[in-house]
C-alpha cells in the first residue's frame, strides 16, 4: 500500500499519514486501482493528486467508482472540476445520477482555447484601464484574475494567470522603482469613544457592532449551517428514498424560511446558561429572516406548573424576542400516539415489562421482549393507554442502538398523573427521545440547535424521523454556557431554597434569569455577554466578573445618576445662606447633560457618609477633615469642619461646618456625594454566593456545595439614605449612586420605604 501511494506521487510521510487513516486508504486504494485498470500502472502527479482529492473529500463512498472514471477517461482535470463534482454528487443523493446534469455542472468536455482566454482577460483589462494606469502595479491583478475566471469558467487558472500577467505588462510596460515600493497602508478610521461605547450597547436583542454581534456570528454562512431545503448535505444526515419528496414538500410549506424553536421543560426557572440558548435560537432565526418558536416540552406532568410556563415566555420576552407561535408537545399527543402506533405495526417498536433499574445505564441486559410479535405490542401498547399496567410495568421501546451505546431508548411510560392541560385524558407520557425530534417534524423546524450533551441523541433523532417517513430536520449541537461561583440545577437550588440559603428561584445571589433580573441585570448585559462568549461548538465556562462588566457598559449610558448614603453622618451647615431649603439641579447624565436634570432640595442639614470624614487626615486623605475643605457635589458650594460632636462613646455623631461658594473658595481637594431631606430606604449588598470556583466539583469542595457558602453573600444596610428625586421609581428601575455603584428598585419596596438591590460597583473590584 505504501508503494501504491508513493506511486501516484504522495511523499512517503504523505504517504504514511494517509496509511494511519484506515477509511481513506481503503478509498484510495480502491481509487488507485480503478484508475490503474484504464490507464496502466503509471499514474502521472496530476492524476494521482485528483484520486487523493477524491478520496479525501467524498462524503458519500458509493459515488466513488462514478467520479474515478470521469478522472480516468480524463474527463475531470482540474480541481476545479473535481470540486463542482464532488458538490454535485453532495446535491444529489438520490440514485440515479442525471448524467448530462452531472457532466454540464462539472465542465466535462468543455474546452477553453487560448484565443478565448486572452479575449476574457482583454475585456476585464479594458473595464479597469482607468485604474490600472492610475495605480499600476499596486493595483489589486487577483481583481482582474478573479473577473476572468468569472468569464471562462472552467479555463485553467494557470494559463489566465500568465495572459494577465503578459497584457498587464504590454499595458504598462516594465515595473519601475516606484512600482516597487510597498503600497502604504490606510488609516483606519478610530471611533470616539463616545461612539465606541455607543455601540456595544444592545437594543431589544439586536447587537452592537464593537464586538462581533450576535447577529452577526449567526449569520447562515458564517456557522456553515445548512439551507432550508439542503438537509442531505449536512454531515451524518441519512438520505432515504422519500427524502427528497419530503424536503420538496417541507419548501413548500415554510417557503424556505428558516425555522427554530426553544423547547424548554415547564419544571424550573430559566437560567444564565438557558440565555445563550434563547439568544442562538432566537438570533439565528432572526439573523436569517427566520421564525423561532417556544415550544414548552410538558411530557413530564409530575413537575410541571403554570408558575414556570409564565416565567419561562416572561424571560424570554424580557430578553428582547418574540416567539412566532407558542407551542407545546402536548399539543400533539394526539399524533404522536398515532406514529407511536405505526412505529409498532412496522417493526420499529414493542412493549417492554423490564424495571426501570434493569435498563439503567449504557449496557443493560436486552429486554426479552425485543421480538415479540407485532400484534401484541399493538394489544398491550393499548392496555397501556388504558391504564391496565401500573407504573413501571411496562413501556414502549423503540428498536435502535445510540451513538453512546444505549439500546432501544424508551418511547412512553405509564404516569398516573393529571396533566396541566390534557387533565386525565392520558395516562401515558412519550419522552424527550420521541418526542422531541417528531414535534420538531411537526413544526417543520429547519435547524434543531441544542447543546452538546444532546449530539449522542442525534442518531435517534434521524432515525425516528426515517422510520416513521416523515420529514426530518437537522439537529446541530453547540457548547452550552457555565458559570462559576454558582450552580444552576433545578435540584440543587431547590436544596438552597428548602435550607434557607437563599430565599427562592430569584434570590439577586443566583443566576436564574428571574434573580439577574431582580438584582438588576439589563437584558441588553446578557444579550451582550452571550455574543462576548460566542456560539461555540466547545462547553464555555465564564467568571461572573465578565456578565458585570458587560451590565456596566450598559447601565452606565441607561441609569440616571442619583445620591444616596449607606452610613449616613448628619452635617449641619452653620451658616447656611437661604432660610429655607435650596433646590440644586443635577444632571442625570453628567457626561450627556442633554439627557435632561433632576432637583434635590439643599437643606442646612445635609448627610454624608461616615466613610467620607477623618478627624485625622492620613497622608493621601482627600475627603473632609478639620482643616481640609471638601466640595459638595452638584450643590456649588465647600464644605470646612467647625466642631466635631461625640457620643458618649466617642463617636462621631454629628458635624458642624460652615459653608462657602465654589466660586470664591478655594479649590478643594475632594467633591463628596450627599443628600438632603432625604428618603429612608433599605439597601442590600450582594456577594458571590460560594467560596470557591467550583463549588459541586468534590475535589474542590469535599463537603457539597451546601458547605461552601459564602456567610458573607448578602449584607443589608437597614438606615440608608436616598435623595427624593427616586421616589416615584417603579420595581426594577435602575440608577448609579454616584460614588456607589449601580442600584436596582427590588420588589420589595413599599409606601415610605424603598428597597434597592445593588447590581455591581462602579468598577470591578480587582480581588475578582
Amino acid at each position: 500500500a505504501l508503494g501504491l501511494f508513493t506511486g501516484i506521487g504522495l511523499s512517503e510521510a504523505k504517504a504514511r499519514e494517509t496509511l494511519r487513516n484506515g477509511a481513506l486508504s481503503a478509498l484510495l486504494r480502491r481509487a488507485v486501482l480503478q484508475a490503474r485498470s484504464a490507464l496502466g500502472p503509471a499514474l502521472d502527479k496530476a492524476t494521482g493528486t485528483l484520486l487523493y482529492n477524491t478520496a479525501a473529500r467524498l462524503k458519500d463512498p458509493k459515488h466513488l467508482g462514478f467520479l474515478v472514471g470521469y478522472i480516468a477517461r480524463r474527463e475531470i482535470l482540474t480541481d476545479l472540476q473535481l470540486s463542482a463534482a464532488l458538490e454535485y454528487v453532495r446535491s444529489h443523493p438520490l440514485e440515479p445520477l442525471d448524467v448530462a446534469d452531472f457532466e454540464r455542472s462539472c465542465g466535462v468536455g468543455v474546452c477553453i482555447t487560448p484565443e478565448q482566454i486572452e479575449e476574457a482577460v482583454e475585456a476585464v483589462i479594458s473595464k479597469h484601464r482607468a485604474e490600472l494606469l492610475a495605480e499600476r502595479y499596486h493595483f489589486n491583478m487577483g481583481l482582474l484574475m478573479g473577473e476572468a475566471r468569472n468569464r471562462l469558467r472552467w479555463a485553467d487558472g494557470k494559463t489566465i494567470k500568465n495572459e494577465v500577467d503578459l497584457q498587464v505588462l504590454h499595458l504598462l510596460g516594465p515595473k519601475t522603482e516606484a512600482d516597487l515600493e510597498k503600497k502604504p497602508k490606510a488609516a483606519k478610521a478610530r471611533l470616539a469613544p463616545a461612539e465606541k461605547q455607543k455601540v456595544a450597547v444592545v437594543e431589544n436583542g439586536d447587537m452592537g457592532t464593537e464586538t462581533q454581534s450576535l447577529l452577526e456570528q449567526l449569520r447562515g454562512e458564517a456557522l456553515k449551517f445548512h439551507k432550508p431545503g439542503e438537509n442531505y448535505k449536512t454531515e451524518g444526515y441519512v438520505v432515504t428514498p422519500n427524502t427528497m419528496a419530503l424536503l420538496k414538500q417541507h419548501l413548500a410549506i415554510t417557503g424556505g424560511q428558516v425555522r427554530t424553536r426553544f423547547p424548554p421543560e415547564p419544571n424550573g426557572i430559566l437560567h444564565i446558561g438557558h440565555a445563550k440558548a434563547i439568544n442562538f435560537n432566537f438570533g439565528y432565526a432572526k439573523a436569517n429572516g427566520g421564525v423561532c418558536f417556544l415550544r414548552y416540552d410538558d411530557t413530564n406532568p409530575e413537575k410541571e406548573e403554570e408558575k414556570y410556563f409564565t416565567a419561562i415566555r416572561e424571560m424570554v420576552e424580557w430578553l428582547g424576542y418574540q416567539p412566532y407561535a407558542v407551542t407545546h408537545a402536548s399539543d400533539y399527543f394526539d399524533q404522536l400516539y398515532t406514529w407511536a402506533l405505526e412505529l409498532i405495526r412496522r417493526g420499529q417498536a414493542y412493549v417492554c415489562h423490564q424495571k426501570v433499574e434493569e435498563i439503567k445505564g449504557h449496557n443493560p441486559p436486552p429486554s426479552p421482549w425485543r421480538d415479540r410479535p407485532v400484534e401484541e405490542s399493538l394489544l398491550l401498547f393499548e392496555d397501556m393507554r388504558k391504564g391496565k399496567f401500573g407504573e413501571g410495568e411496562a413501556t414502549l421501546r423503540m428498536k435502535l442502538v445510540m451513538e453512546d451505546g444505549k439500546m432501544d431508548p424508551v418511547a412512553y411510560r405509564v404516569k398516573f398523573t393529571p396533566h396541566h392541560r390534557t387533565g386525565d385524558k392520558w395516562c401515558i407520557y412519550p419522552t424527550y427521545d420521541y418526542t422531541h425530534c417528531l414535534c420538531d417534524s411537526i413544526e417543520h423546524i429547519t435547524h434543531s440547535l441544542c447543546t452538546k450533551e444532546f449530539q449522542a441523541r442525534r442518531s435517534s433523532y434521524f432515525w425516528l424521523c426515517n422510520a416513521l417517513d416523515v420529514y426530518c430536520p437537522v439537529q446541530w449541537e453547540y457548547g452550552r454556557l457555565n458559570l462559576l461561583y454558582t450552580v444552576v440545577s433545578k435540584r440543587k437550588i431547590i436544596r438552597l431554597v428548602e435550607t434557607g440559603a437563599v430565599r427562592d428561584w430569584d434570590d439577586p445571589r443566583l443566576f436564574t434569569l428571574t434573580a439577574l433580573r431582580r438584582r438588576g441585570f439589563p437584558p441588553e448585559a446578557i444579550n451582550n455577554f452571550c455574543a462576548r462568549v460566542g456560539v461555540t461548538v466547545a462547553q464555555a465556562t465564564m467568571e461572573p466578573h465578565l456578565l458585570e462588566a458587560c451590565a456596566r457598559e450598559v447601565l452606565n449610558e441607561q441609569a440616571p445618576r442619583a445620591m444616596a448614603v449607606l452610613e449616613p453622618l448628619k452635617v449641619t451647615i452653620t451658616n447656611f445662606p437661604a432660610p429655607k431649603a435650596l433646590e440644586v439641579l443635577v444632571p442625570n447624565f453628567p457626561a450627556d447633560e442633554s439627557r435632561g436634570f433632576h432637583k434635590v432640595p439643599f437643606h442646612q442639614t445635609i448627610y454624608i457618609e461616615e466613610t467620607d470624614f477623618r478627624e485625622e487626615a492620613d497622608k493621601g486623605y482627600k475627603r473632609l477633615a478639620p482643616g481640609q475643605p471638601v466640595g459638595l457635589r452638584h450643590a456649588g458650594y465647600v464644605i470646612t469642619v467647625q466642631n466635631v460632636i461625640k457620643d458618649v462613646s466617642g463617636r462621631v455623631i454629628e458635624l458642624e461646618v460652615t459653608c462657602t461658594k465654589s466660586d470664591v473658595a478655594e479649590k478643594p481637594k475632594a467633591f463628596i456625594h450627599w443628600v438632603s431631606v432625604p428618603l429612608a430606604c433599605e439597601v442590600r449588598l450582594y456577594e458571590r454566593l460560594f467560596l470557591h470556583k467550583n463549588p459541586e466539583d468534590p475535589s474542590e469542595v469535599p463537603g457539597g456545595f451546601l458547605s461552601d457558602l459564602n456567610p458573607d453573600s448578602l449584607r443589608v444596610v437597614h438606615s440608608a439614605l436616598v435623595d427624593s428625586s427616586v421616589h416615584s421609581a417603579r420595581p426594577f428601575d435602575k440608577f448609579q449612586f454616584e460614588r456607589l455603584g449601580y442600584f436596582s428598585v427590588d420588589p420589595d419596596s413599599e409606601e415610605g420605604k424603598m428597597v434597592f438591590n445593588r447590581t455591581v460597583t462602579l468598577k470591578e473590584d480587582p480581588g475578582k
